[in-house]
């Protein structure tokens, strides 16, 4: 039984998780950390990181490998202790609190099951462990593995599943104590495309289903971080470098790491030129070419050396229509990439990549003929930082 099939049984089972978390007098929990160090061997694997996450959020970490997003999971779940810092959970310090103490689900990208224990023992474990009675575990359990599309697989062995399904039984077992807090470590990282795109959907609908469950989600993946998350965590050389909501962080980048780390962006070498205030645009220099930019209030001064982010799929091929700038270069190569041309663009020397839909195919010039970018001042960001390159 797949999980798209399993969406109708979804508000029953979810809404006896709320009735019963409820009347153990649960409240809605977000998440505080104040602060917080932690070193391994004299190593900093997370640097002094404040962050919260309110009360039924959906908050995405990313980062590269080794940036500290899961040391920082890890630390609100209890499995490492801060050297420094506070982590609070619905307001309570529970810094020095043991892990089964939290009322946190956790489901990590390894499972983690018990080999030696069978599918529902496994999904029980945690309910056991709370001293649940026998009946009340065995109808938490059937929910929770027909709510993962699992219950006809309950009596195997781990081993005896496939990766995607092991993980299917971590997150049932994860949702199985109905957690006030779900912590979620690239959960989905076995699934193959289209698993992973349903379970995303499970993920959201489950959300919605319980509004007031708060999620600490850390991924590679930004195309899982942008549909699920409100907001975005960036970090990198374990630091927090930027958070925000996830469209803004997306659009507005607010430094040039986070430029570079999330999705694709032409990021160009400017000189600051003028502001205009009231409309919140500034003019910059580019290579011989003037253009209008969104820039920040206060942020850049005449003369000062920034970096313009544009998104290859906000340029637009051709002449077209009036717009805010424009600019002109030749084809070095094209790319297919399914939906779009992807096309590289030398612009005096610099590299531009930009999306021409797929019905464009025919305005595309062979490899060495001119084309002419365009783009709105609304689809840009000015970042204030300095970039060593010669934007003249």
């Amino acid at each position: 039984m797949g999980l798209v099939s399993n969406i109708g049984s979804l508000p029953t089972a979810l809404s006896a998780a709320s009735a019963e978390t409820s009347a153990a007098g649960f409240a809605r929990a977000g998440i505080a950390l104040e602060g917080v160090t932690v070193t391994y061997r004299g190593t900093v694997a997370l640097q002094a990181l404040d962050l919260s996450v309110a009360p039924g959020e959906i908050l995405a970490l990313i980062g590269p490998s080794g940036s500290g997003k899961t040391t920082a999971l890890r630390a609100v779940a209890g499995f490492v202790k801060p050297t420094a810092g506070r982590i609070r959970l619905g307001g309570a310090d529970v810094t020095d609190l043991a892990p089964y103490r939290r009322h946190i689900g956790m489901v990590v990208q390894h499972y983690a099951l018990f080999e030696h224990m069978r599918v529902q023992d496994n999904v029980a474990f945690g309910l056991r462990a709370r001293g649940a009675k026998p009946l009340a575990i065995a109808g938490r359990v059937a929910e929770c593995l027909e709510l993962v599309g699992m219950a006809e697989y309950a009596n195997r062995f781990p081993r005896e599943l496939s990766g995607g399904q092991q993980q299917r039984v971590a997150i049932a077992r994860a949702l199985a104590v109905r957690p006030r807090v779900l912590l979620l470590d690239e959960p989905l990282s076995a699934l193959d495309a289209s698993l992973r795109s349903s379970m995303v959907d499970e993920i959201i609908r489950l959300h919605h289903e319980l509004p007031d469950l708060t999620v600490l989600y850390v991924t590679h993946d930004q195309s899982e971080a942008l549909t699920l998350a409100d907001r975005i965590g960036v970090m990198n050389q374990s630091r927090l470098v930027s958070v925000g909501p996830a469209r803004e962080i997306y659009h507005r980048p607010p430094c040039l790491f986070t430029a570079e780390f999330l999705g694709s962006a032409n990021l160009l070498p400017v000189t600051h030129a003028c502001s205009d205030e009231p409309t919140g645009t500034a003019v910059v220099k580019f290579r011989g070419h003037y253009l209008r930019a969104t820039a920040p209030r206060g942020t850049v001064r005449s003369g000062d050396r920034a970096t313009l982010c544009i998104r290859p799929h906000d340029l637009r091929v051709g002449e077209g229509a009036e717009t805010d700038n424009k600019v002109r270069g030749s084809l070095k190569r094209s790319q297919w990439v399914g939906s779009a041309f992807r096309l590289f663009v030398d612009v005096n020397g610099l590299e531009i990549r930009a999306d021409a839909p797929r019905h464009d195919c025919g305005t595309i010039p062979e490899s060495g003929g001119a084309v002419t970018l365009h783009f709105a001042a609304d689809d840009t960001t000015l970042i204030p930082e300095v970039h060593s390159a010669n934007g003249d």
